[in-house]
């Protein structure tokens, strides 16, 4: 039973009662933006090193070609179109991040 649905109680027990039940939702919901935050900074990391995985394959076709170890530039394409894909997703992701740091340290309080 939800005691904060009591209204014009005067006693002390039941007041307190209710403050701590505040608190505890105040505290799981702070707790999940924490996780949520969390969950989107592991998101971005994982897709930084997916991009430095890209590029490096990229980079490895472009030696295998130059040197002549292999005739099929359709993997060097490939590898070029992944990894020009994925960093221009990078730089719109970080450009975004960054508006939103500029917009937040103009706030006024």
């Amino acid at each position: 039973m939800d005691i904060t649905s009591l209204f014009r109680v005067n006693s002390g027990a039941v007041q307190e009662a209710a403050k701590k039940t505040e608190m505890a939702k105040r505290a799981a919901a702070e707790e999940e933006h924490k996780d949520l935050f969390g969950a989107m900074l592991d998101s971005a990391i994982d897709n930084l090193h997916t991009t430095n995985s890209y590029i490096s394959d990229m980079e490895n076709e472009e030696i295998k070609v130059a040197l002549g170890e292999t005739d099929n530039t359709h993997d060097l394409s490939i590898a070029l179109q992944k990894a020009s894909t994925a960093l221009q997703y990078t730089v719109a992701v970080r450009d975004r991040f960054l508006e939103a740091y500029r917009d937040l340290m103009q706030m006024q309080i």
